[in-house]
């Protein structure tokens, strides 16, 4: 069991006065189960049922009131009835029961003493179809693979992470954390992959833990799966999704295919739902509200980097590897900053972006845009000179701010630069392994 910052959520949505229901959504083997169980811990009664099973699932089929439903748990768990102290009811694999998914509103309006998590592995394909939130009556928290700062508590370096944790980061700390951040990066972050390279030391431990999960994510195609030949899709597109991790990619042909681009982008899209990939379009604007171009090419962030570096066969080529912009065409360096982005900052879920310009004999991108305060700051992730980052220049020329964020694999720097029209702008250059200190940072460099 390693500690999971969303802990802190939990703890923050159990003292609230008019708590919901909480659904916690995420792909397969992120930890679900294992850190709602921890967290019940602290309870005075916790409550657990898999409505994989028939009998724990029968007790919602009955149509039992609150009241009496609440008794009938307790009494098929042989548990008794607490009169101190709360009670945490936490019902997994909540999408084998609509049923079940209908009565989260009664814990909300009439019996909100009992405190209640849900999880489900297919949860994200299933709630637009075949079963339905009470809405406006549940809210939900977002896991995924474990983040650089999680990954150095399970290592137990804690002197790394103290200094991770400081503002600035010093000097000092910068070889250590940077190897650190590269083993991370190899690792990648799903629990029972760290757990197998903490024991053995091994990257090679680790290929057995991802076929697996693979192998667990093909056979569940058929629970995503309208039909049969859409089940041959998605198989195709969850074979070759880690190879495309990183780049951007067009649903026409995807993975050398002969599907077509409506098929495809169904698959993906029904993946993307599972959160086994995330599809980041990008924004032609450089002010907020920046609105999302679907009619443009996304790219492709798969779930997590370890299982990347584990299909692409890249393992290898980490070993005296100085900067991971060199990798896979900067591709693996693009992964794991998007990867620290959507864990860190849940909320970047619908928002995350990054930007283009598409001009005969002009095209420009920048890696990410994201949000802060009033404006949208530009995100590079490259080694080299700053001077060179042209595409961001071109982003600086059009955007009513002067404030750019580059990851590289130096140490903290600031740096003013000057577009070609002359406008000035502050460049604030942070290691990679500061994604997670993001807002932080931005806190004290945006005025």
């Amino acid at each position: 069991m390693y500690n999971r910052h969303i802990n802190q959520s939990f703890n923050e949505w159990s003292q609230h006065p008019s708590r919901k229901p909480l659904i916690l959504r995420g792909a397969r083997q992120v930890g679900k189960t294992t850190v709602v169980r921890e967290f019940g811990k602290q309870y005075a009664r916790f409550l657990y049922l898999n409505l994989e099973l028939k009998a724990d699932r029968d007790l919602f089929e009955r149509d039992y009131p609150p009241d009496e439903l609440i008794a009938a748990i307790h009494f098929h768990l042989q548990k008794s009835l607490v009169t101190q102290g709360e009670t945490l009811l936490f019902i997994d694999e909540i999408q084998s029961s609509p049923k079940a998914a209908a009565m989260l509103r009664y814990f909300y309006e009439e019996r909100n003493d009992i405190h209640v998590i849900a999880a489900g592995s297919l949860l994200e394909t299933l709630i637009d179809s075949h079963i339905s939130f009470p809405v406006g009556r549940v809210e939900y928290r977002f896991m995924y693979p474990l983040t650089f700062a999680e990954y150095l508590l399970a290592a137990n370096e804690t002197e790394a992470l103290n200094a991770l944790r400081q503002n600035p980061c010093p000097d000092f700390a910068h070889d250590r954390l940077i190897a650190l951040f590269h083993q991370y990066t190899l690792v990648g972050g799903m629990p029972e992959a760290v757990a197998a390279f903490f024991e053995t030391r091994d990257i090679l431990a680790t290929n057995n833990v991802y076929q697996n999960l693979l192998t667990a994510f093909m056979d569940d195609v058929e629970k995503y799966a309208t039909n049969r030949t859409m089940a041959q899709v998605i198989r195709h597109a969850i074979a070759h999704a880690p190879m495309e991790a990183g780049a951007r990619v067009q649903f026409q042909g995807f993975g050398n295919s002969n599907y077509k681009s409506r098929e495809m982008g169904e698959a993906l899209r029904t993946l993307e739902k599972a959160m086994l990939i995330k599809l980041v379009y990008p924004t032609t604007q450089t002010a907020l509200p920046a609105e999302t171009n679907h009619k443009k090419s996304p790219r492709l962030q798969f779930l997590d980097i370890g299982m990347v570096n584990h299909v692409a066969g890249l393992q290898q080529h980490y070993f005296n590897l100085n900067d991971l912009n060199t990798l896979h065409k900067g591709q693996i360096i693009e992964s794991i900053i998007g990867q620290e982005l959507l864990a860190t900052y849940p909320r970047l879920q619908q928002t995350l972006k990054f930007w283009v310009r598409e001009k005969p004999q002009s095209n420009a991108e920048v890696d990410y845009v994201v949000p802060f305060q009033q404006h949208l700051i530009p995100i590079e992730v490259k080694s080299g000179t700053a001077g060179r980052l042209r595409s961001l220049m071109q982003y600086m020329e059009a955007t009513d701010h002067t404030y750019a964020i580059r990851f590289y694999a130096g140490k903290i720097q600031q740096d003013e630069l000057q577009t070609s029209s002359g406008k000035t702008f502050t460049l604030l250059s942070l290691p990679y392994y500061l994604v997670s200190c993001l807002q932080q940072y931005l806190q004290q460099f945006v005025q």
